[in-house]
């Protein structure tokens, strides 16, 4: 590897996956403001909308997200069509 180019401050982080509740703890540089407390020792938390334990690829399983509510902005929206 070449010198200079890695981050150094890798540490021990919560990724919470928001569609299935599912936490894991990984390095990461990545910064964030928020903590979880998992078992006792307290991390900083990353959410994420989709993981390896909830991506249809992974799962085999289709899944709908829906976090924004566009499905039901958009049933509202051409409703009126409806005949």
């Amino acid at each position: 590897m070449r010198k200079g180019i890695h981050p150094e401050n890798y540490r021990l982080v919560a990724f919470k996956d928001m569609s299935n509740e599912e936490v894991f703890i990984t390095k990461s540089t990545a910064q964030t403001k928020e903590t979880l407390e998992v078992e006792g020792v307290e991390y900083p938390l990353i959410k994420l909308e989709i993981s390896r334990s909830s991506h249809p690829f992974y799962t085999g399983k289709t899944k709908l997200v829906d976090t924004a509510g566009r499905i039901d902005k958009f049933k509202n929206k051409y409703a009126k069509f409806k005949k």
